[in-house]
């Protein structure tokens, strides 16, 4: 599984990453974003729906930032340890905590970065203006999402049998452009399509699907193959926006 594209992300075992993956591949996702990011050495970086902190050790070993492991659903205990065996445990900092109940202070972030988690909750039209408080003057939130370009049109027939209904927080990345400039807070510097975002995505869902146990896990794996091997990159794919707050 060595990407051509993301050479640091090459760099991890791939057990390791096979061992603590939850979706699509989280350290790909991260370079891409980093790609369109400044991280300067020591910047304190939020990592939100960090999942099991893969992305948080990718960001502090690549770019020497200080980052806040943030999830809702992992043990900031056991992602402690992952970063422990890194040997970062004195500059990733694991928390559990609700992306609309953060505990920081205002402007105490340069960066905030989120790779597949922040549509689960930014579709909210009032989530900007939350988040952004929490970035100082300058500072960056960069996201990379799951997009769909049907945004104005009907689902596709073919797509319907393999459809999870929390699909429809897919948007596509002109969605979030105008989703985060109406509100006026925060500059739109980025937003893109990943290239070949539809086609990394199968590809490594279809590497992980052998390594998973039966069960309903494996079973919603199966289906998403299904679903982007049907829409062969059509409407679907990755959404990377980067802005930044004035």
């Amino acid at each position: 599984m060595q990407h051509p594209r993301y050479p640091r992300s090459n760099r991890y075992d791939i057990d390791w990453v096979l061992a603590h993956q939850m979706g699509p591949n989280a350290l790909w996702l991260m370079e891409a974003l980093t790609e369109r990011v400044s991280l300067a050495p020591r910047q304190r970086v939020l990592d939100l729906g960090c999942g099991k902190a893969l992305t948080s050790i990718f960001l502090a070993r690549e770019f020497d930032a200080e980052v806040w492991a943030c999830d809702l659903w992992i043990d900031p205990v056991d992602n402690a340890a992952r970063i422990r065996e890194a040997g970062l445990g004195s500059t990733v900092f694991p928390l559990r905590a609700e992306a609309h109940a953060l505990p920081f202070a205002h402007g105490f972030f340069d960066a905030i970065l989120s790779v597949d988690a922040y549509h689960y909750f930014g579709t909210d039209d009032l989530y900007l203006g939350y988040i952004k408080q929490f970035l100082r003057p300058g500072g960056t939130l960069g996201i990379v999402v799951p997009s769909f370009g049907g945004d104005a049109g009907a689902l596709p027939d073919e797509l319907r049998p393999f459809w999870e209904w929390e699909y429809c927080s897919f948007h596509s990345p002109a969605w979030w452009r105008a989703h985060w400039e109406k509100t006026r807070l925060v500059s739109v510097e980025c937003a893109d399509a990943l290239a070949d975002g539809w086609s990394d995505w199968l590809c490594w869902f279809e590497r992980i699907l052998p390594t998973l146990a039966p069960g309903e896990r494996r079973d919603a794996s199966a289906r998403e193959i299904e679903l982007l091997r049907r829409d062969a990159g059509k409407t679907l794919g990755f959404a990377r926006v980067v802005a930044q707050r004035p």
